[in-house]
Order: C-alpha cells, then sequence, then structure tokens
C-alpha cells in the first residue's frame, strides 16, 4: 500500500514537471498594453517578460515600425503572429526564439515525355527564400556526371542530363552566402523549376535581444551574443589560387564564380583530358575534381592531382599535387605539393612543398620548403627551409633554413641559418649557426663561420687595430666576424725616407680567451699581404702567421703582442732607391726555403679599439 501510494505521488510530481518543463518559449502566456512604441522596444518588453532572448535578421526586420495593441494572457505565438505578418516564421533554439522569414515553397512541374536520345533537360528559376529575389549567378549541377549550368541574371538555368537506370536524381545549387539546396528529380523526363535557397544569416546583421535590455539604459551588443544555431559561412579557401595574377589572368569569369559557389564540393576521377581550362572530359566542373591522372594539351584547371600531371604550357591546382607535375612554362597550385614539380620558367606554390622542385626561371613557395629547390634565375620561399636551394643568381627564405643555399649572387636567410651559404658576391643572414662563404658575408648575429673578403657582424667582434711589425711600422687593420673566426682588412706603410714600404693585405683569426673574466686571450692570426718596394713589376707577397697576446684594459682597448713566423715570395732581384730592400730587414736570420722562398721569425705588437 505504502509503495502504491509513493509511486503515486512520485507520478504526480512527474507530471508536474513534464508539464512545467515541457511548455516551450511559444506557449507561454503574456499581456502586454502597448501604445504607439517602436517595434524593438516591444521585442524587449516581451523577451523580458517572458525571461527569453530574440534573434532576427536586422535586414528583414523594421524596427523602427510603430505599434500599438492589447493582448490579455495571449501566448508568445500569438503576440508575434499580431506584430508580423504570415510571410515571417519562429522558431525555437534554447532560450531563444528565432525570427526569420517563412520559406517560399518549391514548384516542380514535370512534361511527360521521354526523349529519345536518353537526353533530357532540366530548366527552371533561382529565387532568394526571403525576398523572393531572382539568384543570379548560382550554380545548378549534378555529381556524378559532373554536369553543370549558372543561373542568369533573371535567376534562369537549363541543364542537360543523361539518363540513368535509377529511379530519382539529385541536382544541387550553390551559391555564395546562401544554404546549399538539393533537389531530388525524376531521370529521363524533361522538367522546370523553381528553387528557393536560403541565406546565410551574418553576424554582423543579426539583432540578439535580451531579457535585461529592457532594464539596462546602455544596451552594449556586441558579436559574441549571436547565437550558436544560426549558421554562418564556413571559410573554406579553395579559391586562392585563381586570385593570383595566373589565376586572375588565364581564368574566365565564369570559371572564378563557379569556383566560389562550389568551395565546399570536390570529387575524384582517376583521368581527365583538357585543351584549356574549362574545354575537356570533365567540362565546367573540371576545377572540383581531383584526378589520378591529368593530361592538359595547353592548360588545365582542376581542383588537384594524386598521381600525374602534364601541361603543354601550365597546370593550375586549386588544392594539393602530388607525386609528379610537370608543365612547359608554368605550374600553380593552391595546396601543398608532393614529390616532384618542374617547370619551363616558374612554379607558384601557395603552401608547403615536401619535393623537388625544379624551374628554368623562378620558384615561390609561400608555405615551408623541404626537399631541393633549384631554379636557373630566383627561389623564393615565405616560410622555412629544410633542404638545399640552388639559383643562378638567388636564393631568399624568410625564415629559418636547415641545409644549404648556393647561389651565383645573393642568399638570403631572414631570420637563422643552421648550414651553409655559398654566393659568389653575398651572403645574410639574421643569426648564423654554420658557414657562409662568399665575398661579402652579413649576418646580425653569429654563432658559426663566415669565410669572405668582408664579414660583418653586426652584433659580433669589431675591432680597429694599430700596430707594428719588423718590416713596416705603420699599419691599421679593420676585424670584422665573431671570436670564432674574424676577417682582417689591414694596409701599412714603413715611414722612412730610404726604406720605404706599402702593403695591403687580408687575413683570418680567432680568440681563444684564457680567463672566464676574458682580459686574456691568445689571438692566432694567419694573412697575406702584397708589399709594394717601388715597382709594380714585381711580386712581393707575405704570408704570415701571429700568435699575439692580447690584455684587455677595458670595453674599448686592448694591447697585444707576439711572435710571428713569415713565408716571403719575391722575384725582385734588386732595390729602387728610397725603398726597403731586401726583406726582411737585416737583424733577422732568414732562410731559404726555395729560389723565391724566404723564411724568418718575426714580431706584431698593436692596440686595438672597440
Amino acid at each position: 500500500m505504502i509503495h502504491k501510494k509513493a509511486i503515486l505521488f512520485i507520478g504526480f510530481v512527474f507530471s508536474i514537471c513534464t508539464a512545467t518543463f515541457g511548455q516551450t518559449i511559444l506557449q507561454k502566456n503574456i499581456s502586454l498594453d502597448i501604445n504607439r512604441q517602436r517595434l524593438d522596444n516591444v521585442l524587449e518588453i516581451l523577451s523580458n517578460k517572458g525571461d527569453f532572448y530574440f534573434s532576427y535578421n536586422s535586414n528583414i526586420v523594421k524596427k523602427d515600425s510603430l505599434v500599438s495593441f492589447k493582448a490579455s494572457n495571449k501566448t508568445v505565438k500569438e503576440i508575434l503572429t499580431l506584430l508580423f505578418n504570415n510571410t515571417y516564421e519562429f522558431k525555437e533554439s534554447g532560450n531563444y526564439v528565432i525570427i526569420r522569414k517563412a520559406p517560399i515553397r518549391m514548384t516542380l512541374v514535370t512534361q511527360k515525355g521521354v526523349t529519345e536520345d536518353k537526353i533530357y533537360s532540366v530548366s527552371g528559376y533561382v529565387y532568394d527564400d526571403q525576398s523572393g529575389f531572382a539568384i543570379n549567378e548560382a550554380s545548378i549541377y549534378e555529381k556524378n556526371i559532373l554536369a553543370s549550368a549558372l543561373t542568369n541574371t533573371e535567376g534562369f538555368f537549363k541543364i542537360k542530363l543523361k539518363s540513368s537506370k535509377t529511379s530519382t536524381a539529385e541536382l544541387t545549387v550553390s551559391k555564395e552566402f546562401y544554404e546549399d539546396t538539393t533537389i531530388k528529380i525524376q531521370p529521363r523526363f524533361n522538367q522546370q523549376l523553381t528553387i528557393t535557397m536560403m541565406p546565410v544569416e551574418m553576424a554582423n546583421e543579426n539583432v540578439v535581444i535580451r531579457p535585461e535590455d529592457y532594464l539596462t539604459s546602455d544596451i552594449v551588443q556586441t558579436v559574441a551574443d549571436t547565437i550558436a544555431s544560426v549558421a554562418l559561412p564556413v571559410l573554406i579557401d579553395s579559391i586562392k589560387v585563381q586570385r593570383t595574377g595566373i589565376g586572375k589572368l588565364l581564368l574566365s569569369a565564369k570559371q572564378k564564380i563557379q569556383s566560389v559557389n562550389l568551395k565546399k564540393f570536390f570529387t575524384t576521377r582517376p583521368f581527365q583530358f583538357s585543351v584549356i581550362p574549362g574545354v575537356g572530359s570533365h567540362g565546367k566542373m573540371s576545377a572540383q575534381v581531383v584526378n589520378n591522372f591529368s593530361f592538359n594539351l595547353f592548360g588545365g584547371y582542376t581542383a588537384g592531382t594524386n598521381g600525374l600531371e602534364i601541361g603543354g604550357l601550365f597546370n593550375i591546382d586549386k588544392k594539393d599535387v602530388k607525386y609528379v607535375q610537370a608543365a612547359g612554362l608554368f605550374n600553380a597550385v593552391g595546396g601543398q605539393v608532393k614529390g616532384v614539380q618542374i617547370a619551363g620558367i616558374n612554379n607558384l606554390v601557395l603552401d608547403s612543398v615536401k619535393a623537388v622542385q625544379v624551374a628554368g626561371v623562378n620558384n615561390l613557395v609561400k608555405g615551408k620548403m623541404t626537399g631541393l629547390q633549384i631554379a636557373g634565375v630566383y627561389n623564393h620561399v615565405i616560410d622555412s627551409v629544410k633542404g638545399m636551394q640552388v639559383a643562378g643568381v638567388g636564393n631568399f627564405s624568410n625564415k629559418k633554413v636547415s641545409g644549404m643555399q648556393l647561389a651565383g649572387v645573393v642568399n638570403v636567410a631572414r631570420r637563422q641559418m643552421d648550414g651553409v651559404q655559398v654566393a659568389g658576391v653575398i651572403n645574410y643572414a639574421k643569426k648564423l649557426r654554420g658557414v657562409q662563404i662568399g665575398l661579402i658575408n652579413i649576418s646580425d648575429t653569429s654563432e658559426g663561420y663566415s669565410i669572405g673578403l668582408i664579414n660583418i657582424v653586426f652584433k659580433g667582434y669589431h675591432k680597429l687595430s694599430f700596430y707594428a711589425t719588423e718590416i713596416q711600422n705603420v699599419n691599421v687593420a679593420f676585424k670584422t666576424g665573431n671570436s670564432k673566426l674574424y676577417s682582417i682588412l689591414q694596409a701599412g706603410l714603413n715611414a722612412s725616407d730610404s726604406n720605404q714600404v706599402y702593403s695591403f693585405g687580408y687575413g683570418l683569426g680567432s680568440e681563444l680567451w684564457l680567463n672566464k673574466k676574458k682580459t686574456f686571450s691568445i689571438n692566432p692570426e694567419l694573412s697575406s699581404v702584397y708589399l709594394y718596394l717601388g715597382s709594380w713589376n714585381y711580386t712581393n707577397i707575405v704570408n704570415k702567421l701571429n700568435l699575439n697576446l692580447n690584455v684587455k684594459l677595458n670595453k674599448y682597448v686592448s694591447f697585444y703582442a707576439g711572435p710571428s713566423f713569415s713565408v716571403y715570395l719575391s722575384d725582385q732581384k734588386a732595390g729602387v732607391n728610397g725603398y726597403r730592400f731586401p726583406i726582411p730587414p737585416s737583424g733577422y736570420n732568414s732562410f731559404k726555403m726555395g729560389n723565391k722562398v724566404t723564411g724568418w721569425f718575426g714580431w706584431t705588437a698593436g692596440i686595438n679599439f672597440f
């Protein structure tokens, strides 16, 4: 008996809860007395009384309309029906009431008569579901046979389809800023359709009214208030290749519109052949198809390649390409490239590359480059490089390079170089952690080695040195690089009326610290200097190894001195009046190392600034 009462009690409570929670927002009873108030204010009052949210598109509701009416104990739906005509509908989503235009119903008229050639046509009009206006340049397509058409300015279209044995077929209608619409049709019959498309509601056009708005003097509405149930356009950038210079030049306006409309639809096929973009086995739908094998007589525009693509002049792919792509002039790819890409002039990849990329003129990659990049003139990577760049003129990486850059003129690694740069003229790396070999090597900071005539490290080793040797009493040298390896540009003279000597040369040195405070160091330096002894008709070259002890006085000044060993190559047999001869000066024990080669031990002493 007790159990029966408990069951009855639980059932009673459950029925009350069900009645309470089962009541929808639109079924709530509310009383209102409104006299000449704006429609948006009326919605705020209604939202406050019913404790729910309104959401609507600002383009379809006249918020400044003046409203007057009385409603006693009427449902929210009844009140909204009084405020709006029957062209509107009201839907619930959580604690929201969404106000939207009621859909216009699609009509289908079928002309009964089977076509003898098993080709039938579908024609009709496409309209905006909210406004009723015709939609221009909407794409109508059949996914299986890849037939398609575009509407004209009046929203009219006509598409021809092949008959099939199936009892039904489908057409899909797509247009930017509209929700896709799919319609089932009966095959083998000519037919006419009237189709409506629902606009996608945009966040910046959506108004949200909250219960608290009616009680707050300052109403702040943000995009964050837009409810999650409102469908927003999905940003899929599968059409970026057609926004390039190549795309703008070679693709027609209709092809670009079709790609924009169908940016969410892609399919695959084993093979395609085209003469030019849009003229081929897949017709106007070629840009939506990923092919295993693709052959373009002059050029083609496809969704991508998963195998082999050959173009007589050019290939344009919206998405990824793998494994081989070759063109007589250029390739343009909107996605990734994996495998091998070859072009007579130019390769353009808007995403990353994991491949061997070869171009007669230049390669441009907007993502990461992994592999080997070879260009007759120039390679340009906007992200990082992992591998090797080879170019006749220059290589550029906007970020890190891990590998090698080899160029006839210039290499640039704008962020970091972990590897080797070899250039005929200039190498630049913001942070060098490898080796630079070139006429001029430049870096911001360096933990590696720069080998060239001029090596500049902006935050590295810079010394202006004045010194004397056993040959010349006045010398100046500029030393730049880092402590591991610095270059030396030097020149000197022997200030004397009877023993003149002029010299210029180049050398390399290194700094080895002897204590933690970095006040004492050993600087081994190797240099090669030309001596002018009164005539340019002779060869007088001194190759010299110095081992200097450097004592640092403060941040800007240091003294150094040390022994040296010189190897002198000369074919001058007699001196010129006023110039020093022989070399080395008297008092230094020299020894012959050949007919024209002499060696001796000497010294160097000087002062460094900076």
